[in-house]
C-alpha cells in the first residue's frame, strides 16, 4: 500500500456521518437513475442511486431543497460534486462541478451559502448557493509526516467562525472566518484524528471528538480547551459523531470502529449515563418532537430509532450496504440518510451511492 494510499484508506476509516469529475458530463448527471421506493416497499420511503462519493447531507432553511457532497470517484477521477435535490422528490434540480473533492457540508442560517470540506486537500470552499458557484475557498498548509495534507472532515459553522476538524496526529481545530474565508486562528493539542463537532446551546460550548477516544469541551469564545474527557478510560475508542438531547443534558456519542456502541453522556460532566448495546453506530441525531434517537449502523446495514427514555429499539430499517450520514429536517418529520457502496481495493466501488427520504410515521 502506497503513502498516498495508505492516506485515503484513513480517511475512510473514519468516514463522514462520518469522510465531481471535471470529466462527469451533464449528460451523464442527467441520465442518473431517478428517485423511486426503497425495496422495503415502504411507502414511506424513497430511495434514489446517486452518485460514486456521496457524504454529508445539508437542508435549505425554507426544507425545499437538499445539497450533497460527493466526492465522486476516488479512482481514477478527479474533483466532486455538489447536488442540489427536491428535498422531496430526490429529483436533481441542480448541481456544480468543483476541482476538489468533497465531504462534509454546512450551511448559512439563511441558506445563501453552503460551506464543504476538501479532505483530500486540507481545504474549505463556500458556495454560492443560487447559482452553484464556488466563491471563495480556504487551504490549509499543514502537512503530515509523508508530506500529505491534514484531512478536513466535518465542518461546524456557529456565530459567524467555521470550525473544522483536522484527521492528523496530533490533530487540530482550524478557526476560519464564514464571510472571509481567513484562517483566524488553529485550537491546538486536540489529541489523534478530530472528528465529531457539535455546539450546545445549552451550555454554549463546542464539544469535539477524536480518535483517542476523548471528548474536548471547547469555549467558542476564547477557542480554549477547557476539559477533556476519557468516558471509556483507558479501553481502545474512536470516537466518531454528536447529537444531543438540550432538555435532559445528555450527549449521545457514536464509535463504529473500537468500542462499537453508542455512549450516552452527561453534558456538563462527561459521566457515562449508559452505553447503548446496539452494535456499530456511525451517524447519530437526536428528535425531540419525537423523543427518539436515530442511528446509523454501516457494517450491519440497518437504521435504528430508538426511545429516547428506554432506549429499546422502535423500529430498524435495512438499508444496505452502508448506511452513512444522517440529517434530520427541523420539524423532525422526514429524516435523510445516504447510503453507500462498500470500497474494494483500489478505493473503486461496485454502483452508486444512494439518498434516502424518510417520512417518519405521524
Amino acid at each position: 500500500m502506497t503513502m498516498k494510499t495508505s492516506a485515503l484508506a484513513l480517511l475512510v476509516a473514519v468516514t463522514l456521518s462520518g469522510c465531481s469529475a471535471q470529466t462527469t458530463t451533464k449528460a451523464q448527471t442527467a441520465a442518473a437513475p431517478e428517485a423511486k421506493s426503497a425495496q422495503t416497499q415502504d411507502n414511506s420511503v424513497v430511495k434514489r442511486e446517486l452518485a460514486e462519493g456521496i457524504y454529508e447531507l445539508a437542508l435549505s432553511p425554507k426544507g425545499d431543497a437538499l445539497y450533497v457532497a460527493s466526492a465522486e470517484g476516488f479512482k481514477d477521477v478527479q474533483g466532486g460534486m455538489i447536488y442540489k435535490l427536491d428535498a422531496k422528490t430526490l429529483k436533481t434540480i441542480g448541481a456544480t462541478h468543483t476541482d476538489l473533492k468533497n465531504f462534509g457540508v454546512d450551511i448559512s442560517a439563511d441558506g445563501q451559502t453552503l460551506y464543504a470540506t476538501n479532505s483530500l486537500d486540507a481545504g474549505i470552499s463556500a458556495v454560492n448557493t443560487a447559482d452553484g458557484k464556488v466563491i471563495a475557498r480556504a487551504l490549509f498548509p499543514e502537512r503530515n509526516p509523508e508530506g500529505f495534507p491534514y484531512g478536513a472532515r466535518q465542518v461546524l459553522l456557529h456565530n459567524g467562525l467555521l470550525y473544522i476538524g483536522a484527521v492528523a496526529d496530533p490533530a487540530l481545530i482550524w478557526v476560519v472566518d464564514a464571510k472571509t474565508m481567513k484562517l483566524k486562528t488553529r485550537i491546538k493539542n486536540t489529541g489523534k484524528w478530530m472528528t465529531g463537532l457539535h455546539y450546545s446551546e445549552q451550555t454554549q460550548r463546542i464539544y469535539a471528538a477524536n480518535g483517542g477516544g476523548e471528548i474536548l469541551v471547547i469555549n467558542p469564545r476564547n477557542n480554549k480547551i477547557e476539559k477533556r474527557w476519557k468516558p471509556l478510560g483507558e479501553k481502545e475508542a474512536l470516537l466518531l459523531n454528536i447529537a444531543e438531547d438540550s432538555a435532559t443534558g445528555r450527549l449521545f456519542v457514536t464509535d463504529n470502529s473500537k468500542a462499537k456502541t453508542t455512549l450516552v453522556l452527561d453534558i456538563h460532566s462527561g459521566k457515562v449515563i449508559k452505553q447503548l448495546d446496539v452494535g456499530d453506530s456511525l451517524s447519530v441525531k437526536f428528535n425531540a418532537r419525537r423523543n427518539e434517537i436515530y442511528i446509523s449502523q454501516r457494517e450491519s446495514g440497518k437504521l435504528l430509532s430508538l426511545d429516547a427514555t428506554s432506549y429499546a429499539v422502535k423500529k430498524s430499517w435495512d438499508l444496505p450496504p452502508n448506511p452513512n450520514s444522517l440529517l434530520l429536517s427541523a420539524d423532525g418529520q422526514i429524516l435523510y440518510v445516504t447510503v453507500k457502496q462498500a470500497f474494494n481495493k483500489d478505493h473503486s466501488t461496485n454502483g452508486p451511492d444512494s439518498v434516502v427520504r424518510i417520512a417518519l410515521d405521524k
